[in-house]
């Protein structure tokens, strides 16, 4: 999708060039950013690297575990359904961690190992149970303390003032965190949304497919 986007702004751009006789403009401005593209890359590998190999440590330090059972009681309220010794919670605690860092690169690998340890405890294949909502909805919404990308893009094109975005962002992504946190909740227990009916209509009509990686002792017979 997103490439479909981009190069949806690049045709409306050189369209635009066309029919206001700026197209020299855009040209230029399309190779000159075309270099500052690849120069903040460059630069973010430092960054990028640290920080996915710092995430690898912990891990194989046991620190994983560790922070899983640190968050332990905040984890409960949000993924009551998940036992606190399921694999997903370790995950779960790593990725919000890195998100919380604003390091998203680093973040997807965490990401989609919690869903998938998610998926273990899912009795379908394409119904996402309320913890797999909750955690999309966490990490989507995701509460930044150090937008640490962010400000390494800043830094590789100003000077001054690189850090001033920090307090605007640690406000906005908590208003967003809390609000997806309460939107999960509620939609899950709605008549519409309430697993249990998803399950029940998709069973009905007969498109219910099980999840034969499900470690539960109550799968769904059809």
């Amino acid at each position: 999708m997103m490439n479909f986007i981009w190069v949806g702004l690049v045709v409306i751009a050189v369209i635009a060039g066309i029919f206001t006789g700026n197209i020299a403009a855009v040209q230029e401005a399309l190779f000159s950013f075309a270099d500052t593209a690849v120069e903040i890359v460059f630069g973010l590998v430092g960054v990028m690297v640290f920080f996915t190999g710092l995430m690898s440590v912990m891990e194989k330090a046991g620190l994983c575990e560790k922070l899983g059972k640190l968050i332990g009681p905040v984890m409960k309220v949000l993924f009551p359904d998940v036992p606190p010794e399921h694999p997903a919670m370790s995950s779960m605690a790593l990725y919000f961690a890195a998100n919380i860092l604003g390091i998203g690169n680093a973040a997807t690998p965490f990401g989609l190992k919690a869903m998938a340890d998610l998926q273990t405890l899912n009795k379908t294949k394409h119904i996402a149970t309320d913890a797999q909502c909750m955690l999309l909805a966490i990490s989507t919404t995701s509460i930044t303390l150090l937008p640490v990308t962010l400000l390494a893009l800043r830094s590789s094109v100003q000077v001054e003032g690189a850090t001033e975005v920090v307090g605007p962002i640690i406000l906005a992504t908590t208003i967003s965190t809390i609000v997806g946190i309460v939107s999960s909740i509620l939609l899950s227990k709605t008549k519409r949304f309430k697993l249990e009916n998803v399950i029940e209509k998709e069973k009905l009509a007969g498109t219910l497919e099980i999840n034969e990686a499900y470690v539960g002792k109550d799968a769904i017979n059809l």
